[in-house]
């Protein structure tokens, strides 16, 4: 009789899809190869750009009914909540967790360039693998800070600079139009 073992997982915060003998492991340790942070960054920025084409239909100064008003104000505050609080989140666990990018990882750069001087080196300053991954994060905020920018920039301009190519019409509906 054949008896089966359960054997804990390797990542605990995504489903670990490259197999084990790919490349020697060496790719498994890539920032980007992340299915939870993939899928909430891919999907708040697709969500936030779902606006633009709502946009190309709602004509400027249509009067906005309560339940719109709701519906708009709690799409945005989920929006917002996931851009600014699930994404940086699923980035930091991962590179904590799975990368290992604390203050215990000192920076050495290649061909240690970057060795501090605490440890022997020509470089003036300790600097950890923690400082690249908050780096990381600033970088996510701006994306998402740029992203509302351009989107409220693009809502406010929505109907602006197509200028009507209808000529006015008299009372029978004729265009009226200037003689000579």
């Amino acid at each position: 009789m054949q008896q089966f073992t359960r054997k804990a997982a390797k990542v605990l915060i995504a489903y670990d899809w490259i197999p084990d003998n790919f490349f020697d492991d060496g790719w498994k340790h890539l920032f980007f190869l992340n299915q939870a942070f993939l899928f909430s960054f891919v999907l708040t920025s697709v969500l936030a750009l779902a606006v633009l084409p709502y946009a190309k239909r709602r004509p400027k100064g249509t009067p906005t009914s309560w339940g719109e008003a709701m519906l708009a104000a709690v799409f945005a505050f989920g929006v917002m909540f996931v851009a600014f609080g699930v994404v940086p989140h699923q980035f930091i666990d991962h590179a904590d967790k799975n990368l290992a990018w604390n203050k215990a990882n000192v920076i050495y750069g290649p061909f240690d360039l970057m060795k501090p001087k605490a440890f022997g080196g020509n470089f003036p300053f300790t600097a950890s693998y923690e400082a690249i991954r908050d780096t990381f994060v600033v970088l996510i905020h701006v994306w998402y800070f740029g992203l509302i920018i351009f989107l409220w920039g693009k809502w406010q301009k929505r109907g602006d600079g197509a200028a009507s190519t209808e000529l006015a019409t008299s009372s029978f509906g004729r265009p009226l139009v200037k003689k000579g």
